[in-house]
């Protein structure tokens, strides 16, 4: 099976969409798009036609270029289907009972709310969309959801292999880099993984995909365990949810 071509697209001021083409199907869906413009000029820079627009969860941020863009190519809306009353133009909706096909390959979709109650992520081959759930070095703020929540929904992204790539949402990875060092200052990897980031970001290029190996080495989100992120917030002795949560209360005012 020819490999998927994914192509990223900056949108608004620190948005990502994603165009994922196939094609020996000749298929090509957008996902999350916050606005059309951008997508629109990437596919005309490419050559590729719209046949799916795929939103990981419903806020505007991730589903504005939805109607005009379902008005302009025809294009299948595919989200999740337990939020189908906020997605705009929705055709179908799916979750984990409910896998969806592209072409030959069956996609993969995991629920993993707490940022928002019915957010999912796309799993193509080795390419996971996680949208704003996980992000490189960070997560999701809480809007809909409790520590427990996005704690079990960072868990289940922690079981794809290694190697999976991840495509998030946002580019936030700096900053969320910067809040990990005041956690885990001695991480050999994330102190290394910050010289490329800020390498990155100053000649204007995009830190985004992580893999999910990198991410478990230096996203302290995923790291509830490190004894020095516990030393870090004086809770060496409490549960990986309390970790977490602090964690998490801490990068909301960071």
């Amino acid at each position: 099976m020819t490999p998927l071509e994914i192509e990223l697209v900056p949108c608004l001021s620190d948005n990502y969409a994603y165009l994922v083409h196939d094609a020996e199907a000749g298929l090509c869906a957008v996902v999350d798009p916050s606005e059309a413009p951008p997508v629109k000029r990437a596919l005309a820079a490419r050559g590729w036609t719209l046949t799916h627009i795929l939103n990981t969860h419903h806020h505007p941020d991730h589903t504005g270029g939805n109607l005009a863009l379902k008005q302009d190519f025809s294009a299948e809306i595919v989200g999740p289907g337990k939020d189908r009353d906020r997605i705009p133009g929705i055709d179908t909706g799916v979750d984990e009972s409910t896998p969806w096909t592209f072409g030959g390959r069956t996609v993969t979709v995991l629920e993993i709310p707490a940022h928002t109650r019915s957010h999912i992520a796309f799993v193509f081959d080795d390419a996971a969309f996680t949208g704003d759930t996980l992000f490189a070095m960070g997560c999701g703020r809480l809007f809909e959801g409790t520590p427990e929540m996005m704690w079990t929904s960072l868990s289940k992204l922690m079981r794809l292999p290694d190697a999976t790539r991840v495509y998030c949402g946002h580019e936030y990875t700096l900053n969320n880099g910067r809040f990990a060092l005041t956690l885990e200052p001695a991480n050999a990897a994330l102190v290394a993984r910050m010289g490329a980031v800020e390498a990155a970001r100053a000649a204007g290029a995009p830190t985004i995909p992580s893999t999910m190996g990198l991410e478990k080495q230096t996203n302290p989100f995923l790291r509830p365990a490190s004894p020095e992120i516990r030393r870090a917030l004086g809770l060496e002795g409490a549960g990986d949810v309390e970790v977490f949560a602090e964690m998490r209360r801490r990068k909301d005012s960071f």
